[in-house]
């Protein structure tokens, strides 16, 4: 599959892996990743399912999130900026800013831009959006601390130039590369 004989390895440890197209779930899959970022796994799991208990266990609408008092977002354990940038995003999705339509069609790079612009959603999560939301395949993060660590763990690189050389021989499948990166942490 790789050119690259330690993902290759990994790749045979971890088998293949498909991205599934979740672009449909735009919305969702952004304030999901808001409420989320800088949290442990248990602790965003937890948040977030308050979260949706807050709309009767499924996920909301623009309208509700819109009309939902900020205290009630903060009872549920969403930080008070976090629960700004979630009525941000569906504020961008009310006004027409952010049309899946549109996105889907955008380069990585103008995705980016696009969701840049929205207050609170910044350039990781922008990525993290074009690899498991829109199962962009050559998409590499080298803001992702995760990706750093396994990096040095099995290149022995720390170095941003020298880890985004080492990325380029992936090309042009990052986005499977990382997940493999992502997956040689589990043990970590």
């Amino acid at each position: 599959m790789f050119k690259d004989p330690i993902l290759n390895k990994l790749y045979k440890k971890y088998g293949p892996h498909q991205f599934e197209d979740r672009s449909k779930r735009l919305l969702e899959e952004l304030v999901e990743s808001i409420i989320s970022q800088q949290l442990s796994n248990k602790a965003a799991d937890t948040i977030y399912n308050r979260f949706l208990a807050l709309f009767g266990n499924k996920f909301p609408s623009i309208k509700q999130i819109l009309d939902i008092d900020i205290e009630k977002l903060r009872s549920a354990g969403v930080s008070f900026a976090k629960a700004n940038y979630v009525k941000n995003i569906a504020n961008a999705f009310k006004q027409g800013e952010l049309v899946i339509e549109k996105i889907v069609k955008m380069s990585d790079e103008e995705v980016i831009k696009e969701l840049t612009k929205i207050k609170g959603v910044g350039k990781w999560t922008a990525e993290m959006i074009l690899i498991f939301t829109l199962k962009r395949e050559d998409v590499f993060s080298i803001g992702d601390a995760g990706l750093k660590r396994a990096i040095k763990n099995l290149y022995n690189l720390v170095d941003e130039k020298e880890i985004l050389k080492l990325s380029q021989k992936w090309k042009p499948k990052r986005s499977f590369a990382s997940w493999y990166l992502w997956r040689s942490l589990e043990n970590d």
